[in-house]
């Protein structure tokens, strides 16, 4: 006797079901949205300095100029690259992409 599904009004086996969708494979996590952004540096600042910053202050970040950027997927490292213009937009090229393993290591 095999499992029933009802879906959509239809009746089907779920047999067939799970190997549409094991036919799909990774298909089905195409479309999920991630957030991609890019850290040019960071900087730590009192909170007196915080307030006083207006139109024209200066921040001076932790790396120097020519370093690669960070690219982060999600809040995770994924690769560095440099800045560059495409079509009036800013983009990056990557230089170096953090391995699978790596990225595995720092979930921990």
């Amino acid at each position: 006797m095999s499992d029933v599904n009802v879906e959509n009004g239809k009746t089907t086996d779920v047999a067939t079901s799970a190997s549409r969708l094991e036919g799909r494979g990774l298909d089905l996590l195409l479309d999920i949205p991630l957030e991609v952004a890019v850290e040019v540096g960071r900087s730590r600042i009192l909170v007196r300095d915080l307030l006083q910053l207006q139109e024209g202050s200066l921040v001076e970040l932790d790396k120097l100029a020519g370093e690669p950027l960070d690219l982060y997927v999600n809040s995770r490292l994924i690769a560095r690259g440099e800045a560059v213009v495409v079509n009036e937009k800013f983009g990056l090229r990557l230089t170096d992409v953090v391995s699978p393993s790596e990225r595995i290591e720092k979930l921990g």
